[in-house]
């Protein structure tokens, strides 16, 4: 089953877009050896890792007319830092990948079962858990 870890962090402070480079290096560090770990367990589809959210543009529509804004959708003290795809067994094998993940030490990780996704430009039916997830349907 896919699932998609989305890692939020503190949203910096300003003047405060880098971390110090000894900080930099060793986050870097952690992150590596944690996607050897996914890719070498053959889970990992893909990872990101996003640009601070100052950089963001946000598209709303409003009354019919696109909107353009700079900076992200909401003004929080929290931004969406990336996120990795992986695909195992349950969300409690999901739950293991993402306590090992670095950025559990700074911020928060959340873990979403992936619906649908793209295979070869075409939408595919991802698998669903019931079970193990509140707003499924009844059957």
């Amino acid at each position: 089953m896919r699932y998609t870890l989305l890692m939020h962090y503190p949203e910096p402070k300003e003047g405060e877009l880098e971390l110090p480079p000894e900080a930099m290096q060793e986050a870097q560090a952690q992150m590596s050896a944690y996607v050897t770990a996914l890719h070498q367990a053959g889970v990992l589809l893909s990872a990101e890792v996003l640009s601070p959210s100052p950089l963001t543009t946000t598209l709303t529509m409003v009354d019919g007319s696109v909107q353009v804004k700079d900076g992200p959708f909401a003004d929080t003290k929290e931004q969406l830092g990336g996120t990795f795809v992986i695909d195992v067994d349950d969300l409690d094998a999901a739950i293991e990948w993402a306590r090992q993940a670095p950025p559990l030490q700074w911020g928060a990780i959340e873990i979403r079962p992936g619906a649908t996704h793209v295979v070869d430009g075409n939408w595919t039916m991802g698998e669903q858990s019931p079970d193990r997830c509140p707003s499924a349907p009844a059957e």
